[in-house]
């Protein structure tokens, strides 16, 4: 009895950890940093567009979080570059050797069975990279 709420929990948990999908739902959870921008800022972040010169705030409603940061300095300037992540699924087969037999339990001599399997394994990507230069967007790059 005493573990019949942890499923409740685990639910509760994994809604509470998600982060906002959409340029809709993060200017709900950060209205006061939304209104603080620009007239055409708003109007990009909300079609989740970015624009020269958007400070990190906004880049972060219209794109969300970055998967990557990464900080360093050009000609004595300041720079920060965002990369967004993505997975590709890539699919394949396996085949392998097993059974009963031979020389132990999972077999000797070439005793055992051949079997397929199907595998999938996630290949990270860079979907997307935004650089800054003292804290404004220089410059955007997204895959089509």
């Amino acid at each position: 009895m005493k573990y019949a709420a942890l499923p409740l929990l685990m639910i509760v948990w994994s809604l509470g950890a998600c982060a906002p999908r959409t340029p809709e739902q993060r200017i709900a959870q950060n209205p006061a940093v939304f209104e603080a921008l620009p007239a055409k800022q708003q109007t990009l972040v909300r079609q989740g567009e970015l624009s020269r010169g958007m400070s990190p705030e906004a880049v972060i409603l219209a794109w969300g979080a970055p998967s990557r940061r990464y900080n360093g300095v050009s000609n004595g300037t300041s720079t920060e570059r965002w990369d967004y992540m993505g997975s590709q699924p890539v699919y394949g087969n396996t085949i392998g050797f097993g059974g009963w037999g031979g020389w132990g339990r999972w077999g000797g001599y070439g005793c055992g069975q051949p079997f397929m399997y199907n595998d999938v394994a996630f290949i990270p990507y860079r979907r997307a990279t935004v650089l800054f230069k003292n804290r404004r967007v220089e410059a955007w790059e997204k895959m089509q």
